[in-house]
Parts: C-alpha cells; structure tokens; sequence
C-alpha cells in the first residue's frame, strides 16, 4: 500500500496469518484507486453478553479526495470471515467511488418493445410479436404489472427475452 496502514485492535489479538491477510486486503484496494489517502481498520470484539458467544467487528475508514469511505459490517462469529466481507465491501465502495469520479454512469439498456398477438388465458401463456417479427412467448407469471385476465390483444409491453428449451421467451413483461 501506498499510503501507511494502520492496523488497530481492541480485545483481541490478530495472528500473523490474519494480520497478513489484512496487509494483502488493504493492498488490493490500492488496485482499484490510487487516490487513498489513509486507511486505518479496526478490529474488536466489543463487550459481549453472557448468553452470546464471541463476535467480531471490522471497521474500515478509506481517506479519499473529497471525502471518508467507511465500512462497518455486521458482527460475525468467525473473525476471518468479518474481515474478507468487510474488505469486500470496501473493494465495491471504492469502484463506486471511481465510477462517480470518472464521471462514469452506470448505463440502463431499453427494453424492446413488442405486442402482444396471441393469448390463452384458461392455459396462462401469450406470443408477444417483436418489431423484427420475431414471435415471444410469455407464460402469465412473467407479467410485473398488471393482470394477466385482463390483457387485451394489441397492447404494447416491454419485455426481456431469453432462449428457452424452445425459443425465445419472455422471463418478464410489463405493460407500457
């Protein structure tokens, strides 16, 4: 890592192994950002009641330009485990914070838009008919908004298609 990493824990002891997947963590958030300023993580076994068992928090705070990423994950019975989900964490907050840096926007596809041309209400499935021609099937489950009794022929819907075991079919359809 770049930047000095500060590494404290309170009521426990981290062993070489899990103090060294720490440093491996931190270094991989380096990967994704070479803006981090500080990184300090805190490790701890907060006062515990006596019906429950020991647990573990992971508390890490990233230092960036503009601002402080911080991640506090729910306790976890296995110390390991709380730490490779809190760096988990951290990994996808980061990216989103590059993202938003770069002024890069997550990018949302239209739907295609068909109609729909055959229904069979007593059996609960349709066709939908795409611009190409294409004929879709859609089984009344796949319906989001709406009632499947009460779809009229002629409707236009948007739809996500995948190929089923025979075609292509609609996985969801909502009405326009």
């Amino acid at each position: 890592m770049k930047v000095p990493l500060e590494i404290s824990t309170r009521n426990v002891d981290l062993t070489d192994d899990l103090n060294d997947l720490v440093r491996e963590k931190a270094e991989k958030l380096d990967t994704f950002c070479d803006e981090i300023i500080a990184c300090r993580i805190m490790v701890e076994v907060p006062h515990r009641s006596q019906r429950k068992g020991v647990s573990y928090n992971v508390r890490i705070d990233i230092s960036v330009p503009g601002g402080e990423l911080v991640v506090k994950r729910e306790p976890n019975e296995d110390l390991y485990v709380a730490i490779v989900k809190a760096f988990d964490v951290a990994e996808r907050q980061i990216k989103e914070f590059v993202g938003k840096h770069r002024g890069e926007v997550k990018v949302h596809f239209e739907r295609p838009v068909a109609r729909v041309t055959t229904i069979f209400p007593t059996e609960g499935y349709g066709f939908l008919t795409a611009p190409d021609g294409r004929e879709i099937y859609f089984h009344e489950n796949a319906l989001l908004n709406g009632k499947f009794e009460e779809l009229v022929i002629g409707v236009s819907v948007a739809f996500v298609e995948h190929m089923g075991d025979k075609g292509p079919q609609a996985s969801s359809v909502t009405l326009l």
